[in-house]
């Protein structure tokens, strides 16, 4: 029997015209599955995800490793000559990501009549900071504006202290993910009903963030409680906390089921807990969760972090160090999985950065893409392929064009 390939997207094309994040990490996702993405930018480089830290000799980290294993062309299609080009291109495309403010493609006379003009299967993804309707439709959004009208932002925090962010766009990464999603969604639809109209999907970042809260809803409808911050302690299950070892180190421990929660008790060796009215069961434990909290509190600050990951581990109880990257990147599980790779950059050797994620069990893993490209670094081989000549390459260039 032959193996599956991993390249799940194989022959799926896009073409990525996204800026900063969100929009374009959807296009490296499809990527990584094997999913064929020309990166489009304007003529001067001028994505802010060029401009943003890490920057080392000039060199933009953080924009060649979300961009990697992509074609790099620039054109500006606000001029005819680049509109024209543009919509030359579209017949040898699948997919067009987006993230403009609503209306901006229109503006520029790429509205959808004219893109489905040009190639009428196109699948448009257009991802913004609120969707396409609405009040707010045309406001400017980023991450962390994502983070706190969705909710996300209210939930990280001490209860006494101000909301928190992360010290990461999270708001920009998940819509990525539901991002690649829906292309792929899209695809599987046109493959099983092609006559059908392709999709042109409307993806809010906000809504990505609100969808992630799943329960919220429901808890304040039901109960009359809306969430809020807790710091590190679960309101929903207990014990679920970090705790501070005898030696410094911060651990994260959930033993949230019953069973589980037995477990613990005998790894602190205080078998007598289990039965302890307050906490034999999970509404109790959630209801007590003070004296609870403060009795495995004592346990961890009287043990070193060696002791209780090997007292839990013969015990099955979930507990992990809080890793820091350096230690994520030391980590031995994911390193005997081989979860980060070497992406080959031209500038720099090679780069560091995960690996494709999932992986298909029996398939052999998909080539380490490179970083991604400099601007323009394929014009050539891609405008070359529409039939422009060099000639009329370099006309392109001086006027701006490309």
């Amino acid at each position: 029997m032959t193996a599956p390939s991993a390249a799940l997207l194989e022959g799926v094309r896009i073409l990525d015209m996204a800026t900063v994040l969100a929009a374009p990490f959807a296009a490296t996702l499809c990527a990584d599955l094997g999913a064929e993405v020309t990166k489009l930018e304007l003529p001067d480089g001028a994505d802010p995800l060029r401009r943003l830290a890490p920057v080392q000799d000039g060199h933009a980290l953080w924009w060649k490793v979300a961009n990697r294993g992509k074609r790099g062309i620039t054109l500006d299609v606000r001029k005819p000559a680049g509109r024209a080009l543009f919509l030359r291109l579209l017949p040898d495309v699948d997919v067009l990501v987006e993230n403009f403010r609503p209306g901006t493609l229109d503006r520029w006379g790429l509205d959808i009549a004219t893109l489905r003009a040009a190639n009428p299967g196109l699948v448009v993804l257009r991802l913004s900071g609120f969707g396409q309707t609405g009040p707010l439709a045309d406001q400017p959004g980023f991450a962390r504006v994502f983070e706190a009208m969705s909710g996300f932002a209210h939930l990280a925090g001490d209860p006494a202290g101000a909301p928190q962010h992360m010290n990461y766009p999270v708001g920009d990464v998940v819509a990525g993910v539901f991002g690649a999603f829906s292309i792929a969604a899209a695809i599987a639809r046109r493959r099983a009903h092609p006559d059908e109209p392709p999709a042109e999907i409307d993806l809010s970042a906000t809504e990505a963030l609100v969808r992630v809260l799943d329960a919220l809803p429901v808890e304040l409808e039901r109960t009359g409680q809306a969430r809020g911050r807790s710091g590190n302690r679960a309101t929903y299950t207990a014990p679920s906390n970090m705790y501070r070892t005898s030696d410094g180190v911060w651990m994260s421990l959930v033993a949230s089921s019953d069973a589980i929660f037995v477990r613990l008790c005998r790894a602190m060796d205080q078998p007598g807990m289990a039965a302890d009215p307050r906490f034999s069961r999970m509404l109790e434990r959630v209801a007590n969760v003070d004296a609870l909290d403060a009795s495995i509190a004592a346990w961890f600050a009287r043990t070193s972090a060696a002791a209780a990951l090997a007292a839990c581990g013969r015990e099955g109880v979930p507990l992990a160090r809080v890793a820091d990257v350096a230690a994520v990147t030391r980590d031995a599980h994911l390193l005997a999985r081989g979860a980060f790779v070497r992406l080959p950059d031209p500038q720099l050797g090679s780069l560091p950065a995960p690996c494709a994620v999932p992986r298909l069990m029996g398939a052999e893993p998909l080539p380490v893409p490179r970083t991604g490209p400099l601007p323009g670094e394929h014009n050539d081989a891609v405008w070359g392929a529409l039939g422009l000549d060099a000639a009329e390459l370099d006309a392109l260039r001086r006027d701006g064009v490309i």
